[in-house]
């Protein structure tokens, strides 16, 4: 039987290591993909550190992915209501197993918080199989949300975007933008990116955004900012005043924070407008207690917060509507910082832990 390569996280703080895994029998309706790219993303970097709960150690790393399709059994079809043949390029939705009887599913409409959830990389142990990015081949088993990607839409323009995109797609929807509104974004790295593009897609009339380092800015800027901000050479002060300026002193309409620090939602909530509102989407992990003052910072602002947790199905078909029509115009390709071969998995883990890219990618094929 022939056999696959992948990398495997054993446990958090364990050096990633190269296993080999028997090629899958496939069941009808699955999949067989040959990975031309995964990304390294923030996430990622929390399953090294140990930061999620309930991840079954050990994993293949790698939730979003694209490759070619090179075996597959049965009748599939896409969701774009293509049917799969091998040879095609194929992306998929990384959440698969979606009860869509539960209550968050069926009642509450908030398919992100199914119990039955599981997603590639993050909770499907390389135990039972390929299921991560970080592999020569990656298993789609049946049900998996898949589609083809358009033929003028460079594969490293996909990964670019990868889930930082899929989830900005959520965060504008959760922040109801209206034409004209002023947005500030914190936080420059994937998705923070991909907000500040989307947000100007939505017709956000000034985006500001504050991050680090220097080159993110410079990107953030190409992705549609107005004005950056770098945290690391100014005050908590001196960035109020600049957001002041920018809005006349009222602050602005929406803020989404990306960044993932507990330290952030403290400034964000001081920078919005009374009435305005607030998408949390950067703390996928617990990022530890904010203080905040409720009364003034909340309720006398009549602020209105909605936290942003993952994707679904639909928000990944909207981004690939959205790389379709505006890949050539939105760099999406340059969040790609760096492509990694499969064996120097853990010097791509490094470079994404230290922010020396944006993100890093892994080939492994």
């Amino acid at each position: 039987m022939p056999s696959v390569l992948a990398a495997v996280m054993p446990a958090p703080r364990v050096p990633v290591e190269m296993r080999q895994f028997p090629e899958p029998a496939l069941e009808p309706g699955s999949i067989l993909l040959r990975t031309l790219y995964s990304e390294v993303c923030g996430t990622d970097v929390h399953l090294w550190h140990g930061r999620l709960s309930g991840v079954p150690y050990p994993i293949i790393p790698g939730h979003v992915s694209i490759g070619i399709v090179d075996k597959l059994r049965g009748a599939v079809t896409g969701v774009d209501g293509l049917r799969v043949s091998e040879g095609d390029r194929l992306v998929f939705f990384d959440v698969h197993r979606t009860c869509g009887r539960c209550r968050a599913c069926a009642v509450t409409r908030t398919p992100t918080r199914c119990e039955a959830r599981r997603v590639y990389g993050i909770t499907d142990s390389a135990n039972e199989g390929l299921f991560g990015g970080w592999a020569e081949a990656i298993y789609l088993e049946p049900g998996v949300s898949v589609a083809r990607l358009a033929d003028a839409v460079p594969s490293e323009a996909y990964i670019g975007g990868g889930c930082g995109l899929i989830t900005a797609v959520h965060i504008i929807e959760r922040a109801a933008l209206t034409l004209g509104d002023t947005v500030l974004v914190q936080g420059t790295g994937a998705v923070g990116l991909s907000a500040v593009a989307l947000a100007r897609l939505a017709g956000a009339g000034r985006i500001v955004a504050i991050g680090a380092p220097a080159d993110r800015l410079d990107l953030a800027r190409r992705m549609g900012a107005d004005v950056t901000i770098d945290l690391h050479l100014t005050s908590e002060a001196a960035r109020r005043e600049q957001v002041d300026t920018q809005t006349g002193g009222h602050g602005v309409d929406v803020a989404i924070e990306a960044a993932g620090s507990a330290r952030a939602v403290e400034e964000g909530l001081n920078l919005i407008r009374d009435g305005g509102r607030y998408v949390i989407a950067g703390h996928y992990t617990d990022a530890g207690p904010s203080s905040i003052d409720v009364h003034r910072q909340i309720n006398r602002k009549h602020l209105e917060i909605r936290g942003c947790w993952g994707s679904d199905v639909a928000h990944f078909v909207r981004a690939l509507g959205l790389l379709d029509r505006h890949h050539a115009s939105i760099p999406w390709q340059a969040i790609g910082g760096r492509a990694y071969p499969l064996p120097d998995v853990n010097d791509a883990l490094a470079a994404a832990e230290a922010m020396r890219v944006p993100k890093a990618l892994v080939k492994p094929n």
